[in-house]
Formats: C-alpha cells, sequence, structure tokens
C-alpha cells in the first residue's frame, strides 16, 4: 500500500485526515510523524504537524520459519542419501590408483564459495508529476462502463467529484452481481478500478472510491444500527461481544459509530481477513 502524507494544526488532527483518506481504522494503520508543531509565545503553536500513514501490511510468516519446517521434513531423506553416498565411497575406494586422494583434488570445498556481496537498500520510489484527477476520473468511469456492458447490465456510470476526493457511482436496477456478498465483489471491483486508474497513472494523491446501486449508504447505515444494538447490549450484560470478521471499511464505520458512545470502547484483534472488532465495557 503506498503511503500517504497529510497535515493538521496537531499531529491528532494530522493522522485523522490520514485514516479519512485512508479510509481504514487507526488500529490498521501505521503512521511516520514528520514534523510536530513547535511552541510559540502564549501558549500559541508555530507550524503544523505533518505524518505519513498507510494500511498496515498483514503479518507474513518469516522465511526461517518456513526453511526450518522444509528442512526437518527433509532431514531424513538428507541423512540417507548421506549415508548412501558414504557406503558407495567405501565400496569403490579400493579400485583408486595408490596415492590418489578420494575427496578428488582440485575440487573447491563448499566452504570456499564467495561470500555474496550485501544489497544495497532500495530506494524509496519517487513521486512523479501530479496527475490531473480529471484523467482518473475519466479512466475510472471508462473502465466501469467496459464492466457493466462486459456483464449485460444496463447502469449508469457517473462521476462525482470534490477536488481530491471523487466516486464513480453505477447506478441501476439488478445490479447485484456487481455488489456480492457483504460487498466482497465491489470490493474486489474498487480494487480493480484503482489499479487501472491510479495506479498505472501513476496517480498518489487522489481519493478514489466506487459504490454501486447506493449500497455504500444503505451498507453504513446497517453497520451504524447494528454497531449501536450491540453495544446497548454490552452496556446491559456488562460482558465483552466480538463481532464477526469484517473488511477495513466496515470495521472503521463500526468504530466511528461507538466513539461517541458512553459506555463501551472498541478495538480490533486478529489480521486480516479475520480481523473482527471487539465491543467492550468502558470499565472492562
Amino acid at each position: 500500500m503506498e503511503w500517504v502524507e497529510t497535515t493538521g494544526s496537531t499531529v491528532e488532527e494530522a493522522k485523522n485526515a490520514a485514516l479519512d483518506k485512508l479510509g481504514v481504522a487507526e488500529d490498521d494503520a501505521e503512521f511516520e510523524i514528520l514534523e510536530e508543531p513547535k511552541p510559540g509565545l502564549f501558549g500559541r503553536t508555530r507550524g503544523q504537524a505533518r505524518v505519513r500513514a498507510r494500511v498496515r501490511p498483514a503479518q507474513v510468516r518469516p522465511k526461517t520459519e518456513r526453511r526450518d519446517r522444509r528442512r526437518k521434513g527433509n532431514g531424513e531423506g538428507r541423512a540417507e542419501k548421506a549415508n548412501g553416498e558414504r557406503s558407495n565411497g567405501e565400496k569403490t575406494g579400493g579400485d583408486k590408483p595408490a596415492g590418489e586422494k578420494s575427496n578428488g583434488q582440485g575440487r573447491k570445498p563448499r566452504n570456499e564459495r564467495p561470500a555474496r556481496e550485501p544489497r544495497e537498500p532500495r530506494e524509496e520510489r519517487p513521486k512523479g508529476d501530479p496527475v490531473d484527477p480529471a484523467v482518473v476520473g475519466a479512466q475510472a468511469v471508462s473502465f466501469l462502463d467496459g464492466v457493466v456492458k462486459a456483464f449485460g447490465m444496463k447502469a449508469d456510470v457517473v462521476l462525482v467529484r470534490e477536488d481530491e476526493e471523487m466516486e464513480v457511482q453505477v447506478n441501476g436496477e439488478d445490479l447485484g452481481l456487481l455488489v456480492g456478498p457483504k460487498g466482497n465483489t465491489l470490493l474486489a471491483l474498487q480494487d480493480l478500478t484503482r489499479v487501472v486508474a491510479q495506479r498505472r497513472l501513476g496517480d498518489h494523491d487522489t481519493r478514489l472510491r466506487v459504490d454501486v446501486a447506493g449500497y455504500r449508504e444503505r451498507r453504513r447505515d446497517a453497520l451504524s444500527r447494528f454497531a449501536t444494538k450491540v453495544a446497548n447490549e454490552v452496556i446491559e450484560s456488562g460482558k465483552p461481544r466480538m463481532l464477526e470478521p469484517m473488511a477495513s471499511a466496515d470495521r472503521k464505520v463500526i468504530h466511528d459509530t461507538l466513539a461517541t458512545m458512553d459506555g463501551v470502547t472498541t478495538r480490533s484483534r486478529g489480521d486480516d481477513p479475520y480481523r473482527q472488532i471487539v465491543i467492550e465495557p468502558a470499565d472492562h
């Protein structure tokens, strides 16, 4: 995931701006504070806070662990092979001319293999010139219009833009196939659109979303009502509740809905795609 850079009057404000741009909750992102406001006279501050952030990468099992696993599985076979080579050497050793070394002269021992030079750290790819958001939006509309026609559907694809924020809306009827269960197909379609309209053009500044038949607003309302209902149950029972795994965008709706609700707190646990939200009493 590409890094985004934001500013604000405070570090917290800059972080919130980055979260809005990434579309994830705070515990699904990682930050680097590039600059903090400096204290001035009479309690005022000078300058702005500047941070950069990205979606937290999924945890991958270390290579050493995978190598150890392979070694355990192949260890017995290698030992048998080595024993067989030694036994063959003993049988043929008597046939060699006197004075000839059995390990073969002129061969380079394995432990004398030249060491590899350490690799230089990979430099971060510099950003090119800013891409016109209008070009990004037009490319996204063209791609989604082609998807709709490929599925044999009838729909209007329109672009709603506000500065660097843009949403491509696919409006029509019988578009459930483009949404999929719990919006999973819609999320995949959005990822493909971002690849075509942003990554290929080298765009790093605009925030692009895709919506189909107003699904996102309906989903947001349903999640908000559900989160409030569960939170009230947690307050009454005094026991935490763990929700089913959700996409990061859905988790952000839950976190945002309950952030201003007294008596409960939320946190996430686990790794994607099985990351879950835990709603628990505030004094838990």
